[in-house]
């Protein structure tokens, strides 16, 4: 009798709870999506902390033992025969993830994870210039993605799913959710962005954010000191300084896919073009007497802001991180885009007169908006590196680079949503 009134009650309970859910459907999906960020975001932001904190051990290992890059040509070998005999479907990358938002297919396998960690540690332990951004975000992914099937989400759910990951993986790795999650719905559709996912992006970015600070990761900060008055003038300079961000970040992503490319149709067997390209990143090292183009480069992004530079600085960096990223070595192209966006808001200082660390600013997050054609997500990780006063001055340069930029993207798989100079799209598109 006490069975079949408890079986009563529970079934009572069930037609209760899905009478209110079916009323108030936006708390059913705020529920749903809390708990499958709540664990998707603990999941990540481990990761991206073990991620972070051997990166760091890596880099400064190399650093003290800098005859080490003698081998990496070695080591490009090593991760091309990597990637040859065992991960030829996680090849793509990012461009993998962006696919599967588009039309969700087949899990994006789990091997993704570890493979892409192996092959950016080798990277830049070995001196090759490689960001991190790109691992983060195919770890989120590949980890996210198995918990798919388990949770029978629908294609739309995974949909959201994949965006929210990538939210996660690039907020907690550069200690900026709030652009974690505007870049993951920004960086799939250009001039399109998907709300539906805004919530989930959100949520999944904060919880991972939060992990990867509890586990002691700190990141890297920088300083703009000193924010002059907006003028017409000021505006101007913003202006034109944003025009040479576009043009920089339009050079890059053109010139990363041609260069792949010309790999790819000279070299027939995989293994060999990153030993060819170590080789190369090798001798242009022996040639110029310096390392401090190899690896992340964060000692002379943080220079930027406080010091005058060599005017050739971002182009160097440019090409050594296309030979390294073009030839199939793995990391991200964002830190590196971070590199070559403030040392030539460095260089654009010895014409205009803005003050130096905010130029270095705003090319930091402008050839990064350009490449990736994120305007909206590198404004506003502007204002949660360098604070919100700088918030005119970054815009202004953030979106004229996207502009000037064009239809390019170091993203191959990032489509169209919308043209960024002529209105070709039916009024419908706006419903």
């Amino acid at each position: 009798m006490f069975n079949k009134n408890k079986r009563s009650v529970f079934r009572t309970l069930s037609v209760l709870i899905q009478l209110f859910f079916r009323k108030y459907p936006s708390t059913f999906f705020v529920a749903k999506w809390i708990f499958i960020t709540a664990i998707i975001g603990g999941f990540i932001g481990c990761t991206s902390a073990f991620f972070l904190q051997t990166l760091e051990w890596a880099t400064q290992f190399r650093e003290d033992h800098l005859w080490i890059i003698v081998f990496l040509p070695l080591a490009g070998s090593l991760v091309g025969l990597l990637y040859y005999y065992f991960g030829k479907d996680v090849e793509a990358g990012n461009n993998l993830l962006i696919e599967t938002i588009h039309e969700p297919k087949k899990i994006i396998p789990f091997k993704m994870a570890p493979l892409v960690y192996l092959g950016t540690m080798i990277t830049h332990f070995f001196g090759g210039s490689a960001g991190r951004e790109g691992t983060a975000l195919q770890m989120a992914a590949s980890i996210a993605d198995q918990f798919s099937k388990p949770l029978r989400l629908s294609g739309e759910d995974r949909r959201i799913l994949i965006i929210s990951a990538i939210a996660a993986g690039f907020g907690s790795v550069f200690g900026t959710p709030i652009a974690g999650a505007i870049f993951g719905l920004e960086v799939s559709l250009t001039g399109r962005i998907k709300y539906k996912a805004l919530f989930p992006a959100i949520s999944a970015s904060f919880i991972a954010d939060m992990v990867t600070r509890s586990l002691n990761t700190h990141h890297t900060e920088y300083v703009i000191s000193f924010i002059p008055e907006i003028s017409l003038l000021n505006i101007l300079y913003a202006l034109i300084a944003g025009i040479f961000f576009g043009i920089c970040a339009a050079f890059f992503s053109k010139t990363i896919h041609k260069t792949g490319d010309l790999f790819k149709s000279k070299i027939s067997y995989p293994p060999l073009r990153p030993l060819i390209g170590g080789i190369i990143v090798l001798l242009s090292v022996w040639s110029m007497g310096t390392t401090k183009y190899l690896g992340l480069g964060i000692p002379t992004i943080q220079d930027s802001f406080s010091q005058r530079l060599p005017a050739y600085d971002f182009a160097l960096k440019a090409i050594i991180t296309i030979i390294t990223l073009a030839s199939g070595f793995k990391g991200g192209e964002v830190t590196p885009l971070f590199f070559i966006g403030a040392t030539l808001g460095n260089a654009l200082g010895y014409f205009i007169p803005l003050p130096l660390a905010l130029l270095a600013g705003m090319g930091f997050v402008a050839v990064f908006a350009g490449a990736t054609n994120t305007p909206i997500a590198c404004s506003i990780m502007a204002f949660e590196l360098f604070g919100i006063e700088c918030g005119v001055y970054v815009i202004i340069a953030c979106f004229v680079s996207y502009l000037f930029s064009g239809q390019n993207s170091i993203y191959k798989s990032q489509t169209l949503g919308k043209s960024k100079h002529k209105r070709y799209w039916k009024e419908e598109e706006y419903l």
